[in-house]
């Protein structure tokens, strides 16, 4: 009995190391459950490893290769470590195609570009005592001011948290994390977290914001919020020691086109009622596996079934695309791309089965092509929707990128504003 619960147990280790390097593609039943499979055995695999490695002691010495199929067992144990140590190399990769991105987005001597403090901590690395514990987010020496709402008297969404350091903060640039979750569910202090705590760090003032959610919600509502929160920024966030002529905007998935869209729609009237005075530019954006056009133009949005274009045109926008095609266009940051676009730094991972990396070829290619800013991209191999939630190796590493934009960004600025 021990030696075939010891097989099932070596089989589903086996399946979860493939699902991660070979997930579903399409939309389908599995899709979702093959998304969390493989996100969760790609990002936590040294937690994985070391639980099998319990598992096949704890079996071994129960008797479990007393029989043949136990031995069986262990050997599919034993590939699929392979596969997990691929799965850790590719992690571990990630460092140096952020690097290769950078020095092709911004220049091979883009490091002198950053500010004293960004290039004394080009060579430290993140303390690795994060992985051990890759949820937990307490630290001390920051504040945590939640709740504070953007809208007064607005809706119970309309409300925002600030992460800075502890102390004395003057002009400090300012990061805005949008969370995602399809515009339907998703809350402001789940996502982007390990970022915002280490540009808090860094002296930077970060803000995590909620938006209005679908079905409740109707496009354009939930980018009128984020306008609504860039707004609030720029009117208070000097009250928190922040510099409000210095705004960066980031977010994943469905926050991932919502920074995208606000980045490309600085002013638009049309996603600014009420409010049009308000200058709402940003000074750069970092989408991760963003969705970034709702016409499905390029054929890469699952659209059979329940798929992501059911989604858009049944609960986001409420509207067919073959009846409303320029609202969809409107919606859409690729159909935005112009020459006043801000600085980008677009990153996706390739085992993305749920938003296809073919969303971020085509909106880097239209970047490129039309922004007369720098355009960085980095398609990280192995990567899989949400990788950057919690802390591991490739997150570590997403993060040091991340800075080094981000620095070069704000001191582009500074020497900017010194003129």
């Amino acid at each position: 009995m021990v030696s075939w619960a010891f097989l099932l147990l070596a089989v589903l280790g086996a399946w979860l190391t493939l699902n991660a390097h070979r997930p579903h593609r399409g939309f389908g039943p599995i899709t979702v459950p093959s998304f969390f499979a493989g996100w969760l055995h790609s990002e936590l695999v040294l937690h994985a490893l070391a639980l099998q490695a319990t598992i096949v002691a704890a079996a071994i010495w129960l008797g479990a290769l007393e029989r043949g199929v136990g031995w069986v067992g262990l050997f599919i144990t034993a590939a699929s470590w392979g596969g997990m140590a691929s799965l850790l190399l590719h992690a571990r990769q990630t460092g140096r195609t952020l690097g290769s991105a950078l020095r092709a987005g911004l220049g091979d001597d883009y490091k002198r570009g950053l500010p004293p403090r960004a290039r004394a901590r080009l060579g430290v690395r993140l303390p690795w005592t994060q992985l051990a514990a890759p949820l937990w987010f307490r630290r001390g020496g920051f504040e945590w001011i939640r709740d504070v709402p953007f809208v007064e008297g607005g809706h119970p969404r309309q409300r925002l948290d600030i992460y800075r350091r502890r102390g004395s903060l003057e002009r400090a640039p300012v990061l805005i994390q949008v969370h995602g979750g399809g515009w339907v569910i998703g809350n402001k202090r789940q996502q982007g977290v390990p970022l915002m705590l280490h540009m808090a760090a860094q002296g930077w003032i970060c803000v995590s914001t909620n938006y209005r959610l679908s079905p409740s919600a109707t496009f354009p509502d939930h980018i009128v919020d984020i306008k609504r929160a860039i707004a609030w920024v720029r009117e208070h966030i000097a009250e928190y020691g922040g510099d409000p002529e210095f705004i960066v905007i980031t977010g994943g998935s469905a926050g991932g086109h919502l920074c995208s869209l606000a980045a490309l729609t600085a002013n638009d009237p049309e996603f600014q009622p009420g409010f049009e005075h308000v200058d709402t530019r940003v000074s750069a954006c970092v989408p991760f596996y963003g969705v970034y056009d709702f016409t499905n133009s390029g054929g890469n949005l699952p659209s059979a079934g329940m798929g992501l274009m059911w989604v858009l045109e049944r609960v986001v926008l409420k509207a067919a695309l073959a009846a409303d095609r320029a609202r969809f266009e409107r919606a859409s940051p690729l159909w935005h791309v112009s020459p006043e676009a801000p600085p980008f730094f677009v990153i996706h991972g390739d085992r993305d089965n749920l938003v296809p990396v073919a969303e971020a070829r085509r909106f880097v290619a239209a970047l490129r092509e039309r922004s007369r800013a720098p355009v960085v991209y980095a398609e990280l191999y192995g990567a899989h929707h949400a990788f950057d939630v919690f802390y591991s190796p490739r997150t570590q590493e997403v993060i040091r990128g991340v800075d080094r934009f981000l620095s070069w960004v704000y001191g582009e600025h500074q020497r900017a504003r010194a003129a």
